[in-house]
């Protein structure tokens, strides 16, 4: 066998590493790199994305738009359609299918035939009167039509005024009460005066108590939202005010009711009230009323119902859908911060140890071609030694 195929590790005397020391070896940082790897494959996505998250925290419509980046595609719109159609929904399958439109997706034109079916039956004269009655009578509006008629009965003091009326018979007789329509339909009085006064500038607020109370009224107003608003009315009403003035608020005497109301409610102290109608007013107007009240049951509070406001104005009818595909994560970070930085910490670590381990395996590799190159250079030079004399 030729010297240069030798393998220099079974030669005597020679050394496997720099120094004569071992031969490094290579199987930790590998070992170490491709641990490194496979956890990377789990945590440097999750590292993105968080990461993504947490730069879009304070943009509700950033956040709503890589929500429907991920969620959104044919599939899910006309899964959403048809369901929406099922449940006799057509604004909510018409916002679906407007934000398919925008967004290039494609719907099924049997879906797209059904949802105009159901749109004409919706546009229909006897079916705008009879929502238009139910709203002014009922306060309790499940479209524009009946929304129409919950303020313009409100406006017109009718609305409060029967709500004030059937809670405040309720308070004064012990029976139970719902504060949070008493307090609102009052605090509404106050505020409709301030509507006339203003020439409708408060208009905006009007509406969105309207759609509070009604909310409250028909079950779609938060937990959380409901507890916000009650903490506020009690800082707002005066309640012991509200009882002596219920006697006074009847159907022949709005200016009673509006001047008891006045006296009742401290309308300077409802600053955050105020706002959160306001918001309530500005979803109804770029969005729409039933987007309005999927906020009020959504929001947990006025500043989850001013990030709504916000994606409402830049999506207007498509709101409903964009709130109904993601939820709460379609206005704000679901995940807690805590959580969001542990994953962009272990990414950059498994980063961190991938490219160690990478650069600690090229090492050793070079480190033991130096020693095979020495040992062989030493091998090929005792080779030419010449042979010592025999006595």
């Amino acid at each position: 066998m030729s010297t240069d195929m030798t393998d220099v590790t079974d030669l005597p005397g020679v050394s496997t590493g720099p120094g004569g020391g071992r031969k490094p070896r290579l199987g930790p940082p590998f070992a170490l790199m491709l641990a490194c790897g496979l956890i990377g494959l789990l945590t440097v996505p999750a590292g993105l994305e968080a990461g993504t998250l947490v730069s879009l925290a304070d943009d509700p419509v950033g956040l709503a738009d890589h929500m429907l980046d991920l969620r959104f595609d044919s599939a899910s719109a006309n899964h959403e359609i048809a369901a929406a159609l099922d449940a006799g929904d057509s604004d909510l399958a018409a916002s679906f299918q407007d934000l398919a439109r925008t967004r290039n997706v494609a719907v099924d034109p049997g879906l797209n035939e059904r949802l105009a079916a159901a749109q004409a039956e919706a546009a229909s004269l006897t079916h705008k009167v009879g929502s238009f009655t139910h709203g002014f009578v009922t306060g309790e509006p499940t479209d524009v039509a009946s929304l129409a008629g919950t303020a313009t009965g409100d406006l017109f003091v009718f609305g409060d005024i029967r709500d004030a009326v059937r809670e405040g018979t309720h308070l004064a007789t012990g029976q139970p009460t719902d504060e949070l329509i008493l307090g609102l339909a009052c605090t509404g009085i106050a505020i409709t005066a301030g509507t006339y006064a203003t020439a409708g500038i408060g208009a905006p607020v009007r509406v969105g108590l309207s759609l509070a109370k009604a909310a409250r009224a028909t079950g779609r107003m938060s937990v959380h939202m409901a507890e916000w608003v009650g903490r506020s009315l009690r800082e707002v009403a005066d309640w012991g005010a509200i009882g002596r003035a219920i006697g006074g608020v009847t159907f022949s005497g709005p200016l009673v009711a509006v001047r008891a109301a006045r006296e009742a409610v401290k309308v300077e102290k409802a600053e955050e009230l105020v706002r959160l109608a306001g918001d309530v007013g500005r979803v109804q107007a770029k969005a729409g009323t039933q987007a309005a009240l999927d906020g009020l049951k959504l929001a947990e509070g006025p500043r989850q119902m001013s990030r709504i406001a916000q994606v409402a104005e830049r999506y207007g009818p498509k709101t409903r859908a964009v709130l109904k595909l993601g939820g709460r994560a379609a206005i704000m970070l679901t995940m807690s911060a805590v959580n969001l930085f542990s994953w962009l910490f272990a990414a950059a670590w498994t980063l961190f140890g991938f490219c160690a381990s990478a650069k600690r395996m090229v090492e050793r590799a070079t480190e033991r071609a130096i020693a095979r190159r020495k040992a062989r250079a030493l091998v090929r030079q005792k080779a030419h030694l010449p042979t010592p004399a025999v006595a």
